[in-house]
């Protein structure tokens, strides 16, 4: 079996490129920037989504498989660079793979589709995404469950919540934290953190991700997450205490964000029952 990954220097990228390798999963990975993919880390290319070539499925070798992890724009989830750009480009790739012979699809979807939501979330609930990142994503998931109707090929489509671990953003919570630690600083600002949320580790996403593209079924929409809520204090205080940092959250230093609910998380239920085959 031969895997794609597209946004393979990315955060996720690097753990599934990393994750396919021990299990001795034949991979090759794409990037505008696959030079900078770590020495023994597959096979890399280099390819621009937004001007694909004629022929690309025979360019990336006919591979059995796609995990679709590439997207720009963020951290800045309002931008409508996210659906001016961002989705026709990838809709356009996708179509052209599929119109070549791929047989399997696994997309990097966010739970940001479902919108301000509160409590568990399962997959059978309806999107209504609040942010222009979150339309761009369920909009190109619809795009492709159209397609799938006119074309024969399997879509997985991974809704992610929200992962931390190293190599992330230095905009993300985790990467400012660890930041202001080294750096000596003796308190770390942030929001109240009374917000409940569904945190992953990166490599357990990874794996995840992995088992999903290596299992031959069309799942549909399932949920990439740990289906446990935690505050973001207790996140927070958890990682200082890990690391041994000398540091202490200043807690309502920064508002709530305007984009999500208070409390939620992921129903994991569908994802376990996949992983058990």
């Amino acid at each position: 079996m031969k895997v794609v990954v597209t946004g393979a220097t990315g955060f996720v990228g690097r753990y599934v490129v990393t994750e396919l390798e021990a299990r001795g999963v034949e991979s090759l990975a794409v990037s505008r920037q696959a030079r900078k993919l770590p020495a023994g880390q597959g096979c890399g290319v280099s390819l621009d989504l937004h001007d694909v070539p004629v022929g690309v499925y025979e360019l990336l070798g006919c591979p059995d498989v796609l995990i679709h992890l590439a997207w720009s724009g963020l951290p800045n989830y309002k931008s409508l660079h996210h659906f001016e750009v961002e989705l026709p480009a990838h809709y356009a790739f996708l179509k052209a793979l599929i119109d070549g012979g791929l047989k399997h699809l696994v997309v990097a979807g966010t739970c940001l589709e479902y919108g301000i939501r509160s409590g568990p979330l399962s997959e059978v609930a309806a999107s209504h995404p609040t942010t222009a990142y979150g339309f761009a994503k369920d909009a190109l998931r619809r795009q492709l469950e159209f397609l799938r109707e006119a074309r024969s090929f399997r879509l997985v489509w991974a809704r992610l919540f929200y992962l931390y671990g190293e190599g992330q953003a230095e905009s993300s919570l985790y990467s400012q934290l660890r930041r202001a630690a080294e750096k000596g600083n003796r308190v770390f600002n942030m929001s109240g953190g009374e917000q409940l949320r569904d945190f992953l580790p990166v490599g357990k996403a990874a794996a995840h991700l992995v088992s999903l593209a290596l299992t031959p079924v069309d799942a549909g929409v399932v949920n990439v997450c740990s289906g446990k809520p935690i505050s973001i204090r207790k996140l927070v205080e958890g990682w200082i205490d890990e690391h041994r940092w000398a540091i202490a959250p200043n807690l309502g230093y920064y508002p709530y964000p305007d984009y999500e609910a208070m409390a939620f998380w992921g129903d994991r239920s569908k994802l376990d029952r996949l992983l058990a085959r």
